[in-house]
């Protein structure tokens, strides 16, 4: 988690990965519907996305992968949390996810 400084506060910035199989049109999706859903819950996040392999490769930099469930077995072995979605549309599903993974504010 990446910490910053604003006007005196120290605010932690969770990084998080949006990964997809070609890392153009569901990732671009699942980051778009994330930053709406980390807003409403009170955290600050940068998201980013990319496709599958890179997300492999860079998670370890990062707090939280979000992928398709079918993906998930791509990261076993990172540090990161990895959060698999059966609906890559629904901010419901990825609610209910952020919550039960009781991520740090």
């Amino acid at each position: 988690m990446a910490a910053s400084e604003d006007k005196g506060e120290c605010i932690n910035m969770l990084k998080v990965i949006a990964a997809c199989g070609s890392g153009m049109g569901s990732s671009q999706i699942i980051k778009m519907k994330l930053e709406k859903v980390f807003k409403k819950l009170g955290y600050q996040a940068e998201i980013y996305h990319t496709n599958v392999g890179d997300a492999k490769s860079q998670a370890n930099n990062y707090d939280v992968v979000f992928c398709s469930e079918s993906l998930v077995g791509t990261f076993n072995g990172t540090r990161a949390t990895v959060i698999g979605l059966k609906n890559l549309l629904s901010e419901a599903e990825m609610t209910e996810k952020i919550e039960a993974a009781n991520l740090p504010k």
